[in-house]
């Protein structure tokens, strides 16, 4: 099964990103997902149900340990395939 999650993290800053943004991004880039789209306003990724929910939890717990103080997510199941796990 293919996952995709869809995130945000506050308090927002337009002049600087945050800790917990840069943390947040980090995780997401450094997990083993494709289709990482890291924005101003949003983030996206797919991957693995293995991979994203693993990213997931990192991406919970070191965002919040950075700072954050609200993180809002989403997670769509995109496709199942087989051989997927």
């Amino acid at each position: 099964m293919r996952l995709k999650v869809e995130f945000t993290t506050e308090p927002f800053d337009l002049d600087e990103a945050p800790a917990h943004a840069l943390v947040a991004r980090e995780v997401i880039e450094a997990a083993a997902l494709d289709a990482v789209d890291v924005g101003p306003f949003g983030n996206t990724a797919e991957g693995a149900a293995d991979a994203v929910l693993g990213a997931v939890d990192a991406l919970l717990r070191r965002s919040l340990e950075a700072g954050a103080t609200r993180i809002s997510l989403q997670v769509n199941v995109v496709g199942a395939g087989e051989n997927e796990k």
